[in-house]
């Protein structure tokens, strides 16, 4: 995969929506603070408390330091120490029994997403160094022609941008110039100038006939694709801050252009996202990345994967559709305990990315958050919502059921920032400033 592939396949602007070169300077974080974030989002919320007045079936019990995991936690009963759950966490009373209002409010915090999400703020602040200052990262997010509702990335108030569903072409754009050893350039392609600059002049052309949120966001894929050509043709390094990594390459399973949007090829594409996620900072190329599993309302068929305790050959079951499992939790409906099997696959995968991330000394310098767009899947709430913080990084203490009382979710964000070295103190609307005693 070299640069040249690369830039011949370059046949839209949107093709780079989602992975943004960044070349601003940064100074280097120091040794407490937290080196790189990562969010993982999963769609359609959990079995939390029910319409019937049920307790929550995904929140942690009992105090702060001794406490209980439910079923859809368990996955994460070797982890619990790197983790932080939490209790009492809300995004506000806008929009709340909506999945669409949710995934705007989810990262940028504000309502109707009229704000930048934390993760561009951390890219464009403390990632901005990185040869790529965000990676954005999907698994058939999307599918179906996904509307632009379904995104949870916001670079600017009302704009969101799509990630990039396939993990070859990803790492085809973070490793092509990759020359092994310490890195570095493979010298100016040629043929670059001429390949963007005909992308470029195609692309004016069609700015003159747009207006409003459309004209914003093309703006913002025309600066990426600035910034890509700078790094190309000045010969930006493939390694920051010393790293290197030699033959570069992740495990793709089954993938197919055929297969990348059937619901039997998912989990191998979230495991191959999940593994260029850790490999590009293992690397030294990013330090923030999200990662976006499917979308809200998500048509995902989860009951086609071999191997996993949702597998049922006849019986096709969707994530929203078993998230509408009834006013009650009753073990009896199919709906039910598939969701929960569900919630519980979603978590797996949490644990799986700690995992990979531990077992390259990364964890202790990093925050992993865990997030989904309501509360319970059937009320839609979006109060007490089930997030989830893992790592180390700036000193983060984990093994903790934290309960904030009441507190907007902005004040999680403001509390990831902080810990990145950034002097924030408010995020999104009603923000009270960093969590106390978080880190």
């Amino acid at each position: 995969m070299n640069r040249r592939a690369f830039l011949k396949g370059l046949t839209s602007v949107t093709g780079l929506s989602g992975l943004s070169a960044g070349l601003a300077p940064a100074a280097h974080a120091g040794s407490s603070r937290a080196e790189r974030v990562i969010f993982l989002y999963f769609p359609d919320g959990v079995a939390g408390p029910s319409d019937a007045g049920e307790a929550s079936l995904w929140h942690a019990s009992g105090s702060e330091h001794d406490f209980h995991l439910p079923s859809q936690l368990e996955p994460l009963e070797a982890r619990r120490g790197d983790c932080v759950f939490f209790r009492g966490l809300s995004m506000g009373g806008t929009d709340s029994g909506s999945h669409p209002g949710g995934a705007k409010k989810l990262l940028t915090a504000t309502d109707h997403g009229y704000g930048e999400s934390i993760d561009q703020y951390l890219a464009r602040t403390a990632g901005a160094s990185a040869p790529w200052r965000h990676l954005f990262l999907g698994a058939q997010a999307n599918a179906g022609g996904a509307s632009s509702d379904q995104s949870i990335s916001y670079p600017s108030s009302g704009i969101s941008i799509t990630p990039e569903d396939d993990p070859r072409r990803a790492f085809e754009a973070l490793f092509g110039s990759w020359t092994g050893g310490s890195g570095g350039s493979d010298g100016a392609d040629p043929q670059a100038a001429s390949v963007l600059d005909g992308v470029l002049e195609e692309t004016l052309a069609m700015r003159s006939r747009l207006s409003g949120s459309e004209l914003a966001k093309l703006d913002y894929h025309l600066e990426s694709l600035y910034e890509l050509e700078q790094r190309l043709a000045g010969g930006g390094g493939a390694t920051s801050g010393g790293a290197s990594c030699d033959e570069p390459g992740i495990d793709i399973g089954a993938i197919t252009d055929e297969n990348l949007y059937s619901p039997e090829t998912f989990p191998d594409i979230l495991k191959a996202q999940m593994d260029l996620t850790v490999l590009a900072m293992e690397c030294g190329m990013t330090r923030v990345a999200t990662i976006q599993a499917s979308y809200h309302t998500s048509e995902l068929i989860m009951s086609r994967w071999p191997g996993t305790e949702m597998y049922d050959p006849g019986f096709d079951m969707r994530s929203h559709q078993a998230s509408h499992y009834g006013s009650s939790h009753n073990y009896e409906s199919a709906e039910f305990t598939h969701y929960l099997a569900q919630r519980r696959w979603f978590v797996s995968q949490y644990a799986y990315l700690l995992d990979q991330l531990d077992a390259r000394g990364l964890l202790d310098t990093s925050l992993v958050v865990l997030v989904t767009e309501v509360c319970d899947g059937n009320t839609h709430y979006h109060d007490d919502m089930p997030f989830l913080l893992a790592g180390g990084g700036g000193g983060l203490r984990g093994g903790r059921l934290l309960d904030t009382g009441y507190a907007r979710h902005g004040d999680l964000w403001v509390s990831i920032a902080q810990a990145m070295g950034q002097d924030l103190w408010g995020f999104g609307d009603a923000s009270g400033g960093p969590l106390g005693g978080l880190f």
